[in-house]
């Protein structure tokens, strides 16, 4: 079992920078590829950015390509995501996840999932 909880939301302006964090409980952290995904009201889930289990493959929406890199500390059970550039778009609530699967995009192969942190860039 792997108990996540994210932090790091806020406000902030159109073209400023967040770093979400997650920390992850359990002693299999570093077992798990890791994801973001992220939701607004009456859509999706959609994936957001994803790290394998240590750290050497990584892999992006394109949305998210050339602005957020993700990251993890498996000594500290920790998975990070830094956003720049942030657009209006960005605005959601931001969810990281935890997968035994093969770099999985999709959120149903996600087992473990956090509270969620919410994202909010104004214009």
């Amino acid at each position: 079992q792997v108990q996540l909880v994210e932090s790091g939301g806020g406000l902030v302006q159109a073209g400023g920078s967040l770093r979400l964090s997650c920390a992850g409980s359990g002693r299999t952290f570093s077992s798990y590829t890791m994801g973001w995904f992220r939701q607004t009201p009456g859509k999706e889930r959609e994936f957001v950015a994803l790290i394998s289990w240590s750290g050497g493959s990584t892999h992006y929406a394109d949305s998210a390509k050339g602005r957020f890199t993700i990251s993890r500390d498996n000594a500290k059970n920790m998975v990070s995501l830094q956003m720049n550039s942030l657009k209006p778009e960005d605005t959601a609530v931001y969810y990281c996840a935890a997968s035994l699967g093969i770099l999985p995009q999709s959120k149903t192969a996600y087992s473990y999932w956090g509270q969620g942190t919410q994202v909010t860039v104004s214009s």
